[in-house]
């Protein structure tokens, strides 16, 4: 069974970073920045409430000026 075990050792040493790519592993390089990546996205969560926000109150402004469009045309 050693003969198999070096064989599959040699394989998986050759094709690592192929089956880290492939089944989308995360490295410890990957790893290393993750409070870093994690706080941009919170942040980009933020932003985009902000924008929700923002662009629900543009909406809603907008809607109610159609309406007195459309009430200006009867």
């Amino acid at each position: 069974m050693a003969g198999f075990d070096d064989y599959m050792n040699t394989y998986l040493d050759r094709r690592m970073k192929d089956i880290i790519g492939e089944w989308n592993l995360g490295t410890m390089q990957d790893l290393g920045d993750y409070q870093i990546r994690l706080r941009q996205v919170e942040n980009d969560i933020q932003e985009m409430g902000h924008f929700t926000q923002d662009a629900d109150a543009k909406l809603t402004d907008m809607e109610q000026r159609l309406e007195k469009v459309r009430e200006g045309k009867k």
